[in-house]
């Protein structure tokens, strides 16, 4: 049967100072594991530090370090950022008097 991890990478291969910013929720982790003998950082949010775990474990096989991060926020009171969608350009109205 197949596993369902209840969890959320924020950033994958990123620099461990972005674990430093208090606007993280407290539920999240700075993984540090090796990838095919190259050391890399995520930071993750997951449901419990046994499911990121078993996630990274699962996946990499060499989990060397979670740590908590700074973060500060509620996780129910969190809002993930999220990328910002293009608008299309404002189309401006006909102007009055003139004839088209």
């Amino acid at each position: 049967m197949g596993q369902s991890f209840l969890m959320n990478i924020l950033h994958e291969n990123c620099d461990p100072k972005l674990a430093e910013d208090p606007k993280l929720p407290y539920t999240a982790y700075l993984i540090q594991y090796a990838d095919k003998e190259v050391v890399k950082f995520d930071l993750s949010i997951g449901y419990s530090t046994v499911e990121l775990f078993d996630y990274y474990y699962d996946k990499y096989k060499n989990v060397m370090s979670m740590i908590q991060s700074n973060g500060k926020v509620n996780p129910k009171l969190w809002n993930a950022p999220q990328a910002k969608k293009p608008r299309p350009p404002k189309q401006a109205p006909p102007r009055q008097g003139q004839k088209q």
